[in-house]
């Protein structure tokens, strides 16, 4: 096992390097960082728009700047991603990039990883559910509030979870959920019981709208594998046995049924970071979705780069933990 994951570790640094080229080069053709200023009136003095380039290293050819924003070599010292810094910002002199991804990334993180844990967590078990019922008035509610569920815009849901939260809260005399805002700052002082509450209250709303897609889309595909295996040889022999119902659905079939939705779910993780900056933005939480939309609004290149290099590597250690927990759920699989 230590053998074959060193082997993907490094399996994966040619990927890296491709997806930093690409990402490099889609943003630096994107457009100009400058055009802002470049437009403003009266025309800013041309001194000041050379002092900018210089700063943002416009100044220079795209290989070198790409080999600046890899390496710092050559660099103002605020440039180099293997130094630890993601370049300068067309936002201010003082904004600092990488402490803003690591400032935003606990926010998101929260979300995100309540988000994944509901959604898989409800897949399974109605997944697991609908194929035991087959056919049955369970399954068909099941199906269709799961294509219910595909058929809703985030942002849409987003609204309407917003709106049901207030009159909610209006009903009962007391703000029971919170629709705008993470909580971070409402939370500072209280103890471990108020903290608690505090996070729940503004986590319950974004986190059910950003779990919805993924739960339909996963209880989808874990039905199927699972009337698959059900289906199968080996499961029918264990059933002939005399062996437990329960016993063979959760050693023999959910274990193997676990297979293809662990790769649906190493592969949506993409699917799941274009949610969060939707759900983050209806709700106004100061996370990676907010920090991506800003980055648009004022052309910061360097910040744009910096957030599809951090999602592309998201995406790629998903895969490689989907890759070692075959093994585990599949006992035929053997690393060497």
């Amino acid at each position: 096992m230590l053998v074959y994951t060193v082997r993907r570790v490094l399996g994966t640094i040619p990927i890296l390097i491709l997806a930093s080229v690409l990402t490099f080069v889609l943003i630096d053709v994107s457009g100009d960082p400058l055009t802002q200023l470049r437009m403003q009136q009266p025309p800013p003095d041309p001194s000041v728009i050379e002092l900018q380039e210089e700063r943002l290293y416009l100044d220079r050819s795209m290989p070198e700047r790409y080999w600046l924003w890899v390496t710092g070599i050559g660099g103002h010292g605020d440039i180099g991603l293997l130094q630890g810094e993601f370049g300068p910002s067309t936002q201010s002199n003082s904004y600092d990039i990488g402490a803003q991804l690591a400032e935003r990334l606990g926010v998101t993180l929260r979300l995100v990883g309540a988000a994944m844990l509901l959604a898989l967590g409800l897949a399974i078990l109605a997944g697991v559910v609908s194929a035991m019922r087959q056919y049955s008035k369970i399954d068909y509610t099941l199906t269709f509030i799961g294509f219910l569920a595909l058929s809703m815009p985030v942002f849409w849901f987003g609204g309407i979870m917003q709106h049901a939260g207030v009159s909610f809260n209006d009903l009962v005399g007391e703000q029971v959920f919170a629709t705008i805002g993470d909580g971070l700052y409402q939370a500072q002082g209280e103890d471990l019981w108020g903290r608690i509450t505090n996070a729940l209250a503004y986590m319950t709303l974004p986190t059910i709208v950003l779990m919805l897609t993924s739960f339909a889309s996963w209880s989808r595909y874990q039905r199927t594998a699972m009337l698959e295996v059900l289906n199968s040889d080996y499961v029918r022999l264990a059933k002939a046995k005399g062996l437990p119902n329960r016993v063979v659905v959760r050693r023999h079939a959910l274990r193997t049924a676990l297979i293809p939705l662990t790769t649906v779910v190493a592969v949506g993780i993409a699917g799941v970071i274009d949610g969060t900056v939707l759900t983050e933005q209806v709700f106004q939480w100061r996370g990676l979705g907010e920090f991506f939309v800003n980055a648009i609004e004022t052309n910061d290149s360097y910040a744009l780069m910096a957030w599809l290099l951090l999602s592309g590597v998201t995406v790629i250690l998903a895969n490689l933990v989907a890759d070692l927990l075959y093994g585990v759920l599949d006992p035929r699989i053997r690393y060497e």
